[in-house]
């Protein structure tokens, strides 16, 4: 092999042995744009083969072994120097030696755990990836192809509604509930808004879904907030004793599931939030967390020990008493 590179040059490609088969899932990349990857849920088994195709048929490749890695890492975006592994397999494909013609290699990692669904935030990406590697002496050839992870949960036992009385002592005073806690990501929010003292005049009112990723720890905690959605529920000044329903399809829009504590490194959680705006251009607001959940379309049966293991992982909802931001809307609350 030259060391001016006029030796040996080999194509080296990703095959997986259900490609046909497998279905595709679109995932936001880092820019912005989205894509399709195949997509895997926990405890499936990721197998296929790794192709080499030599560029030079006369010439030899010299390498100092073939392996291929199945790796699930989190990469925080000030932080790019380090990529944090929380999965990390590695199967050798062939020892030290050398390539004389094109050929494949067969891999398979048998029931993978993939405890977290793929995610690309603000400032942290969560990723899944088989990387091929041909180590040689001067220059390793290196091959990456991305999966994406979804994880499934089952319906919650408990999910209670959400039934507040909030306002600003002697000038407003409603009360609101939200028919669940808990959503998957194709569900609809039900709830009502229920005018119970008007002494302001009132003439806006929307709910916002609001994504709030926070990575970090300590003292180097990074809170991003990004409202996915804003929903009208009334333009016009409301009297005493009106009620507004309310009724959110949330299919349309991009969200997550929620996701607490992913490896002490992030979270990704989600809140409804209902604004009002005065004549005088003064809003007054309620924070209310809510759990979002993906829900499988269809279970199969290579994915039910997969669905038992994410039902187990599923976190109930905040309560209602944890603290909430000041300048939020709140019993005897303030303005903003």
């Amino acid at each position: 092999m030259s060391f001016f590179g006029f030796g040996q040059s080999v194509d080296v490609d990703i095959l997986l042995n259900d490609a046909d088969s497998r279905k595709r899932a679109e995932h936001k990349t880092e820019d912005g744009k989205k894509d399709k990857y195949f997509l895997f849920y926990d405890g499936e088994t990721v197998s296929g083969k790794v192709s080499l195709a030599l560029k030079n048929p006369n010439k030899r490749l010299e390498h100092q072994g073939i392996k291929v890695e199945f790796i699930g890492q989190i990469e925080l975006y000030y932080d790019r120097g380090n990529h944090h592994e929380f999965v990390s397999l590695v199967k050798d494909l062939a020892r030290p030696g050398e390539v004389t013609q094109s050929q494949a290699f067969d891999f398979e990692f048998t029931h993978v755990e993939k405890p977290y669904e793929s995610y690309t935030g603000q400032n942290v990406k969560l990723r899944y990836f088989l990387r091929a590697t041909i180590s040689r002496r001067l220059n390793d050839v290196v091959k990456e192809m991305d999966i994406v992870v979804h994880t499934l949960s089952t319906y919650p036992e408990l999910n209670s509604s959400i039934k507040m009385e909030v306002g600003i002592e002697d000038c407003l005073h409603i009360e609101f509930e939200y028919n669940k806690s808990k959503y998957h990501l194709k569900d609809v929010i039900v709830g009502k808004i229920y005018f119970l003292l008007v002494r302001i005049k009132i003439k806006h009112m929307e709910i916002d879904i609001i994504k709030r990723e926070t990575t970090g720890t300590g003292p180097n905690v990074y809170h991003e907030n990004d409202t996915i959605a804003k929903y009208e529920i009334m333009d016009g000044a409301p009297v005493r004793g009106e009620s507004i329903p309310i009724r959110l399809f949330l299919a349309g829009y991009e969200l997550t599931p929620t996701m607490r504590d992913i490896n002490k490194k992030f979270s990704v959680r989600y809140y409804l939030n209902l604004v009002l705006i005065d004549e005088e251009e003064r809003r007054y607001f309620k924070q209310q967390e809510v759990v979002l959940w993906r829900k499988g379309d269809i279970v199969r049966k290579s994915m039910s020990h997969q669905a038992a293991i994410a039902s187990q992982r599923f976190e109930g909802t905040a309560p209602l008493g944890e603290a909430r931001n000041p300048g939020q809307l709140s019993d005897g609350s303030s303005r903003q």
